[in-house]
């Protein structure tokens, strides 16, 4: 079975395109996951603290904080991905660096993995923050009052009340979030970030096996997507542990 397996990735064979030292491109291919899950975990982390301020700042905060986060998320989630991407890559930057300048200082060249997670993180925070306060919303506000007759501060009744119900409900939509940050890493390409799809482009034009490449970084991206799947389910039982099931609209 071993030496079956083995013969798979032998030059001769269609697999062999995988293999992992040249002319197989299995480790090019596996370094343009890894760079695809880094960004993807950096942008979803970054938008999630976006997120959960923001959502926070609608609700609770003064009439300047909630304007501004109004409009931060209706012109994120108002403007293709794509555009923003070109935008924050292009435009930011040249920005920086005419200030810099301006005021005596060298141009500087920001690190791109910093600037796709930068990038995408500001996209996804849109999108969470609108989760996270559509999850808080959903709180019963009566255990809220009851918190604060109890004499409980704000912060304690948001880690002990707010917070874990807050989770209960955002779960499924930060599920959603995470697989459409996974899937926006392939927008990266456009400005030369050697994630997944670029690197699956560019092996598919080397070798002219256009099906076979992309076939394998979309069972790449399903692997991704299943697991995923899974985690998530498994902290929403767990966040949802002691109350009723609800199956077929029947509890």
């Amino acid at each position: 079975m071993l030496a079956y397996l083995t013969s798979l990735f032998e030059p001769g064979h269609a697999l062999g395109l995988l293999a992992w030292s040249p002319p197989g491109w299995g480790q090019v291919f596996l370094t343009g996951l890894l760079r695809t899950m880094e960004i993807s975990v950096g942008a979803y982390t970054m938008g999630l603290v976006i997120g959960v301020i923001g959502a926070f700042g609608k609700l609770y905060g003064g009439e300047v904080i909630r304007d501004l986060f109004s409009i931060y998320t209706t012109v994120v989630r108002a403007v293709p991905e794509l555009v923003e991407i070109l935008i924050l890559f292009y435009a930011v930057p040249n920005v920086i660096n005419q200030v810099l300048v301006s005021m005596g200082h060298d141009r500087i060249t920001l690190p791109q993995l910093l600037v796709g997670i930068t990038v995408l993180g500001v996209v996804v925070g849109a999108y969470m923050t609108e989760v996270l306060r559509g999850a808080i919303l959903a709180v019963p506000h009566g255990q809220i009052e009851a918190a604060r007759a109890y004499g409980m501060p704000p912060a304690m009744v948001a880690r002990r009340v707010t917070m874990p119900q807050m989770l209960m409900n955002a779960l499924p939509g930060m599920s959603n979030l995470w697989l459409n940050t996974n899937k926006d890493t392939a927008l990266l390409a456009v400005i030369g970030f050697n994630e997944l799809t670029l690197t699956t482009a560019q092996a598919a034009g080397s070798t002219k096996a256009y099906f076979f490449f992309f076939f394998a970084a979309g069972v790449l991206y399903m692997i991704i997507s299943i697991l995923s799947g899974r985690v998530f389910a498994f902290f929403e039982r767990r966040s949802r542990k002691g109350q009723p099931q609800i199956r077929g609209g029947v509890i």
